[in-house]
């Protein structure tokens, strides 16, 4: 049964999460749906760093706030609306940005967004699934173009979006080097990686062209980004011919950042390669959010191909905290807000 009124965390200006977010506990719950549409009673929500980053960036006339917000969840639909949906299917999916509005105890969710919970996975699992595991799947096959028995290099692996691209790499028999720091370096082995490179040692730079790989790299997978544009500079040494440098980081939030991504960007789109330009093609991931990305999420999460790492799951009340822990960048896998039990 739902209830009346609801709960949930808003942003209601624009900042960092601990001054902006106020916890609202006197919404109503919707009655009439739009169409196509679903009502989700949340079992379980996963942060992102772009939800603090958009917090801080946009504007408020832009964000549309006061407003929910999150962006992926796990829950139980109580409202099928019409849909392929029935009351009691347990479903994880996304509401992803400029929607949002997950990290509420009902949220209204685009059924196109959702998929059925894979059975072998719990809801708070299920939470930290389908925005990751997306981004390195579509990235891998429709940027990179990786194939079975490929050699990809997979730097900042220790990420959700890394974890994801090592595990889908290792299903599909290729051979992965990883890069993290050298307390992640037996998490990274656990996962299948074949080679481990700590990037606190020496510039990764440094330890690439001192021992470029044989065969060169088919891929190069850059899910921590905007960490040093050299790596992209010199990676016609390290990156066979025909294959692609991918920067798979979220949005900067620094003059620092800023600026590395912009020349990253000139570097990879703008100059030609007989004006001193890389050698390799610069990409970064076109996403797609629909019903049949979202099946083959849960298609590979099903048969083991992906697992969720979960780095610390805190409860409704303690979702500052929660953030605190995933703006420190060393949170191993996701960073979860349990909402109500998974009945």
């Amino acid at each position: 049964m739902t209830t009346s009124t609801f709960s949930a965390w808003m942003a209601v200006k624009q900042g960092d999460p601990a001054q902006v977010l106020q916890l609202k506990t006197d919404l109503q719950t919707p009655k009439k749906l739009p169409k196509g549409h679903v009502l989700v009673k949340v079992h379980a929500v996963a942060l992102n760093p772009a939800d603090y980053k958009l917090m801080r960036t946009l504007p408020s006339f832009i964000a549309r706030r006061p407003c929910v917000i999150g962006m992926e969840l796990s829950g139980v639909i109580v409202d099928s609306n019409g849909t392929e949906f029935n009351v009691g299917d347990k479903v994880f999916g996304t509401n992803a940005f400029p929607s949002g509005g997950t990290l509420a105890q009902y949220a209204v969710i685009p059924a196109s967004r959702l998929a059925i919970r894979p059975p072998n996975l719990s809801a708070v699992e299920a939470a930290g699934l389908s925005i990751v595991t997306l981004t390195a799947q579509q990235s891998l096959a429709n940027n990179l173009h990786i194939e079975p028995g490929q050699t990809v290099f997979v730097n900042g692996g220790s990420c959700s979006v890394g974890i994801a691209a090592i595990q889908i790499c290792k299903s599909m028999g290729c051979k992965v080097v990883a890069t993290a720091s050298a307390k992640n370096k037996d998490f990274l082995l656990g996962l299948g990686v074949d080679e481990f490179l700590d990037y606190t040692e020496a510039p990764l730079v440094e330890q690439l062209l001192a021992k470029s790989p044989s065969p060169k790299y088919h891929g190069l997978f850059d899910a921590a980004g905007l960490t040093d544009p050299a790596l992209y500079l010199n990676c016609e040494a390290y990156l066979a011919p025909g294959s692609a440098y991918l920067w798979g980081g979220t949005m900067p939030h620094s003059r620092k950042e800023w600026t590395e991504l912009l020349r990253q960007l000139f570097e990879g789109f703008l100059r030609p390669r007989w004006l001193g330009g890389v050698g390799r093609k610069y990409t970064t991931p076109s996403l797609n959010f629909d019903k049949a990305h979202i099946e083959i999420v849960r298609d590979l999460a099903e048969k083991g191909a992906v697992k969720p790492v979960i780095d610390s799951v805190f409860s409704f009340d303690d979702v500052k905290q929660a953030f605190e822990k995933l703006m420190t960048k060393h949170a191993k896998g996701k960073v979860v807000v349990k909402i109500s039990e998974d009945e």
